[in-house]
């Protein structure tokens, strides 16, 4: 149903692996996705795309998908990770044409700290100019690394406080738990949003991210973006990902392609 190619292209000094999937028998330009995978900013790689909602991008929807292994934070803290990812943000508009992507389509993705990523390239790219973003699909994403409601005591399953703080921690060095944060590294961070692209995500009630996601969703709003958000009740850290044959979460599963199928049908950037 849709074939994988890998290719290598150059960031600075480095070069970093793309993953790219399109669909077997792809007709015409198609919707491009840069989907960033999660793992807390330090593990996990592009093949993790494979068992995640990006699948159905390219198989159900006829995208095509861009996962980048972008540098983690166990070597490479902020700003690495972003500065790869959005180095293929912008490969994908530049080579929009040979890569079968119409260039009035562009979308961002991920779960968790791709979700956090997610974020951050749609603001690094409101803020440069360089690259005109359709909509973005940040999923549960980890966006502040200062204290919330839901992420200051919580010991739910897969993630929790403890590991949250560690994480950060790694990710921003020096800088954590000060006032030198970029909103690039924590985009909760940011109060003016105004400039970003529509938004669909959605989050568990009980996961350190609850509170983070809802905020980042009432600013949107505020700001007069449209943006929508599911909360699922009792549903941990990536619940979706653990329990793929729930009801629930198929149910989940058809919620967002739903509002995946009505933003491609309605949401275009010119660039």
């Amino acid at each position: 149903m849709f074939t994988v190619e890998k290719r290598r292209i150059p960031v600075g000094d480095h070069t970093i692996r793309l993953r790219i999937l399109r669909p077997r028998h792809q007709t015409g330009l198609a919707p491009g996705v840069l989907w960033v995978h999660g793992g807390a900013y330090a593990s996990g790689s592009s093949k993790d795309v494979l068992a995640t909602r990006a699948l159905s991008l390219v198989t159900k929807f006829g995208c095509v998908l861009l996962a980048p292994d972008y540098r983690l934070s166990g070597r490479h803290p902020y700003p690495a990770g972003l500065q790869d990812c959005y180095a293929a943000l912008r490969y994908m508009k530049e080579h929009a044409s040979e890569l079968g992507i119409r260039s009035d389509q562009l979308i961002v993705g991920g779960e968790s700290a791709g979700g956090g990523m997610t974020v951050a390239l749609c603001l690094l790219a409101r803020d440069r100019g360089e690259v005109n973003l359709a909509f973005q699909l940040p999923l549960y994403p980890m966006l502040d690394d200062r204290e919330t409601e839901s992420n200051r005591d919580n010991h739910a399953p897969n993630w929790n406080t403890r590991k949250n703080r560690r994480a950060w921690k790694k990710y921003l060095r020096t800088a954590w738990g000060t006032d030198l944060v970029s909103y690039y590294a924590a985009p909760a961070r940011c109060e003016d949003v105004s400039g970003l692209p529509p938004c669909y995500t959605f989050v568990g009630d009980i996961e350190p991210f609850y509170s983070e996601t809802l905020d980042y969703v009432r600013k949107l709003q505020a700001a007069g973006i449209e943006a929508r958000v599911d909360v699922y009740e009792g549903w941990f850290h990536a619940y979706d990902l653990f329990f793929p044959a729930k009801r629930i979460v198929r149910e989940a599963v058809g919620k967002f392609e739903k509002e995946v199928r009505f933003l491609l049908d309605h949401c275009f950037a010119p660039q």
